[in-house]
C-alpha cells in the first residue's frame, strides 16, 4: 500500500490531576466504560513536550461503545500537573472542546439538565451547520459540546456516543487547513461564517466576534477500526477581537485540559513523507526506537505512534494500531498487522470490546 488510510479519531487525551476521579466522572457522565487500554509506566519518547526528561505517568484509553473517539484519561504520576495560569478563553490556541456525538441533542439536553453532576454552559442552540447543540463543563474546567450525529456503532440505549471531533483555535484558519485538510483528509466544508454566534454566547469570552469553520470528510473513513470510531468534525475557530493565548503556554504535555487529538492510521511510512512534504515533520515518532515496522508496547496493546503540531503548535497524535486488547480475562486480542489494511474488522468482533466494561464504583 503506497498511501496511508486514516481511520477516524481514535481519541482526545485530557490531562488530569486524578485519574480514579475524572474517569469515575466520564464513566457516569458519557458512558466511556469499555476500557481498551491501561498503561502505568514511563513516557520516555515525549521529551520534546515533557521538559526534556521522561516523566512517569498512568493512562487509560477507554470508549462508549456506541461509537466514536474514546478519551485517553492521562495523570502524572510523579509530578505535579500545572494547571493553566490564565482563564482559558474561546478561541485561545489549542483544543478548545472535545464534540460529543448525540442522536438527539434535544433529548440529551433535557437529560443532562437534571444531572447533578452536569454543569450546562447556556442553552440549546443552533449550530453554525443548522443542528441542535449545547455546551457543558466537567468539574475540571474542560469544555464538551454535544452535536447531532445519528451514527450508531452498537445500541446501548444512551443518546450520546464518543468523541466526534473537536473545536480547535487558530490564528489562521486559512493556514490551518494545510493540516486539518491537506494531511487530515477533513475536505469538506459544512460551514465557515464570521460573526456573533448564539450557541457560544454563554462560554468565556464567546460573545466576542469570531470566524469559524467546521470541517468534516467527504468520504467514509476506511480501515480496521473504522466502524467503531464513524465520522467526526473539526471546527476551527479564530478570535477577530482579542489576541488568543496558547493553551499550553510554558506547560508540558499531559498537564490538565486537552492534551492532544489522536488519529488512528495506517502505513505510518507513508504518512511521515506526506507531513514532512508539507513542512509538518514529526516532532516526536516511535519509528525512532522501533525500526522496520515494529511496535511500540502500549500495555495490553501495541503498534506506532507518531505527533505532529499544527500551526499553532496544537499537538495531533498518529498511532498506527497493530494489536488491541478484547478481552482481558480471556486473553484475546487482535493481530491488525495480519488483516488487509482497507477492510474494516467485522462488526461482531469489535462488539467483544464490550467485554473490557468497567464500572465506576469499580475504580
Amino acid at each position: 500500500m503506497k498511501d496511508y488510510i486514516i481511520s477516524g479519531i481514535q481519541q482526545i487525551g485530557i490531562g488530569v490531576e486524578d485519574l480514579k476521579e475524572a474517569w469515575k466522572y466520564y464513566i457516569d457522565v458519557f458512558n466511556m466504560d469499555i476500557r481498551v487500554l491501561e498503561d502505568n509506566t514511563v513516557a520516555e519518547l515525549m521529551l520534546p513536550y515533557t521538559g526534556n526528561v521522561p516523566q512517569k505517568r498512568h493512562a487509560v484509553i477507554a470508549i462508549n461503545m456506541q461509537g466514536g473517539g474514546g478519551f485517553e484519561v492521562w495523570q502524572y504520576s510523579e509530578r505535579k500537573p500545572q494547571k493553566a495560569a490564565f482563564d482559558i478563553q474561546t478561541g485561545d490556541l489549542g483544543i478548545f472542546a472535545a464534540k460529543i456525538k448525540s442522536r438527539d441533542v434535544a433529548k440529551s439536553f433535557e437529560e443532562f439538565s437534571k444531572n447533578k453532576q452536569v454543569k450546562i454552559a447556556g442553552s440549546i442552540c443552533k449550530s453554525i451547520d443548522g443542528n441542535n447543540t449545547f455546551f457543558l463543563q466537567d468539574p475540571f474546567g474542560n469544555f464538551f459540546q454535544v452535536v447531532q450525529d445519528d451514527y450508531i456503532f452498537r445500541d446501548e440505549k444512551h443518546t450520546t456516543g464518543g468523541v466526534a471531533g473537536a473545536i480547535i483555535g487558530v490564528t489562521d484558519i486559512d493556514k490551518a487547513v494545510k493540516v486539518y485538510t491537506g494531511i487530515l483528509g477533513y475536505d469538506k466544508i459544512l460551514a465557515d461564517e464570521t460573526g456573533v454566534f448564539d450557541d457560544i454566547k454563554a462560554l468565556p469570552s464567546g460573545s466576542q466576534k469570531y470566524r469559524r469553520r467546521l470541517l468534516t470528510h467527504s468520504q467514509p473513513r476506511k480501515g480496521a477500526l473504522s466502524k467503531l470510531m464513524g465520522p467526526s468534525y473539526i471546527e476551527l475557530i479564530e478570535a477577530k477581537d482579542r489576541k488568543p493565548q496558547s493553551i499550553y503556554a510554558g506547560r508540558f504535555w499531559g498537564d490538565p485540559g486537552f492534551i492532544h487529538l489522536c488519529f488512528d492510521i495506517t502505513n505510518m511510512d507513508a504518512l511521515r513523507e506526506k507531513c514532512k512534504s508539507h513542512g509538518y515533520a514529526f516532532t516526536a515518532d516511535s519509528a525512532s526506537n522501533f525500526k522496520n515496522g515494529e511496535s511500540f508496547d502500549m500495555g495490553e496493546a501495541a503498534g506506532q505512534f507518531a505527533y505532529i503540531e499544527d500551526t499553532d503548535g496544537t499537538l495531533i497524535e498518529l498511532v498506527e494500531t497493530h494489536k488491541i486488547p478484547i478481552s482481558k480475562k480471556l486473553g484475546l486480542s487482535l493481530n491488525l498487522k495480519k488483516r488487509d489494511a482497507l477492510k474494516p474488522l467485522p462488526g461482531w468482533m469489535l462488539k467483544a470490546l464490550r467485554f473490557g466494561r468497567v464500572k465506576a464504583e469499580q475504580l
